[in-house]
C-alpha cells in the first residue's frame, strides 16, 4: 500500500465516507503474503515511499511470477524486476505483461510512471563497456519516476568529451558516474558539479583492476567532495538512492 493510498483512505475516514472498521479492515491485509518461499512486503512503498523490487537472479520464473501477480493483485501497479536473464524473461512474458531490456537484465511490469522528480539525474560512463550497468541505474531510476539524462563513453582518457558536457553535468540534481579501470571518473565530475555525486565502480578492467577492486578503492579515496560509493557493478544500489534524493522536498 502506497503512501498516496493511505492518505486517501485517511481522508476518506475524515469524511465520514469510510467508518474506522472498515479501514482497520483494509489495512489489516496489507503488510506481507507468505508465499513459502517468499514474504512479499506490501507496506515497503509505505515506509520507504519506493515499493518492493524483485532480484531475479537465483529465482525460477514460476516464482517471479507468482511474487508479481501478488505484488499486482495488491495494487502494486508497477514492478521492476533486476538481473534477470533472457531466459527467464520470456518465461516470465508468457504470463504477464513484461517489458525487458536484455542490455541492463531489467524487466518491468506496468506502465512506466510520468517523472515527478525535483530535477534531472544525469548517468555517466567512463567507457561504453560501462553502459550495462548505467542502463540499469538508469532505468531503475526512471521506473521509480524520474527524468534521466544519459552521457556515455565520456572518460577521463578523452576529457575534453566530459567538459563538451557541462551544461549537463552542471544542471543536474543528481550525478551518477560509473567507471571501471581505475575509476577516475566520479572525482573529475565531483569536482564540477553542486549536487551529490553517486559513484559506481565497474568490473571492467584489465587484470590489475581486480574486477573493479581498483575502482572502487579510487572512488572511496576521491579527493573531490560531496561523492559517495555503492558496491561494484551495483547500477541499481545507485539509481534507487539518486531517486531518493531527487524527489526530496523543501519542508
Amino acid at each position: 500500500m502506497e503512501q498516496k493510498e493511505v492518505r486517501g483512505l485517511l481522508e476518506e475516514v475524515a469524511a465520514g465516507s469510510l467508518d474506522v472498521e472498515q479501514a482497520m479492515l483494509r489495512l489489516k491485509g496489507a503488510p506481507f503474503d507468505d508465499l513459502g518461499f517468499a514474504k512479499p512486503d506490501y507496506h515497503r512503498a509505505l515506509r520507504q515511499g519506493i515499493a518492493e523490487v524483485i532480484y531475479g537472479a537465483g529465482k525460477t520464473p514460476a516464482q517471479i511470477v507468482q511474487i508479481a501477480s501478488h505484488m499486482r493483485s495488491r495494487g502494486q501497479e508497477t514492478i521492476l524486476i533486476t538481473r534477470m536473464s533472457g531466459e527467464t524473461a520470456a518465461l516470465v512474458r508468457r504470463e504477464l505483461p513484461l517489458q525487458y531490456d536484455e542490455q541492463s537484465r531489467v524487466g518491468v511490469i506496468g506502465e512506466q510512471p510520468e517523472p515527478d522528480g525535483v530535477g534531472r539525474i544525469v548517468v555517466a560512463t567512463g567507457g561504453t563497456s560501462d553502459i550495462p550497468v548505467a542502463e540499469e541505474a538508469a532505468r531503475t531510476a526512471e521506473t521509480f519516476g524520474n527524468e534521466v539524462v544519459r552521457l556515455y563513453d565520456v572518460g577521463v582518457a578523452g576529457i575534453h568529451r566530459l567538459f563538451a558536457c557541462r551544461e549537463e553535468i552542471m544542471s543536474a540534481r543528481v550525478i551518477i558516474a560509473i567507471a571501471g579501470m581505475e575509476g577516475a571518473l566520479a572525482s573529475v565530475i565531483g569536482g564540477m558539479a553542486d549536487c551529490p555525486v553517486i559513484a559506481v565502480p565497474t568490473s571492467v578492467g584489465y587484470g590489475a583492476s581486480f574486477g573493479g577492486l581498483s575502482a572502487l578503492l579510487s572512488m572511496l579515496n576521491s579527493c573531490a567532495s560531496g561523492v559517495s560509493v555503492v558496491n561494484i557493478d551495483n547500477g541499481f544500489g545507485a539509481g534507487y538512492l539518486a531517486s531518493m534524493i531527487n524527489h526530496l522536498r523543501e519542508k
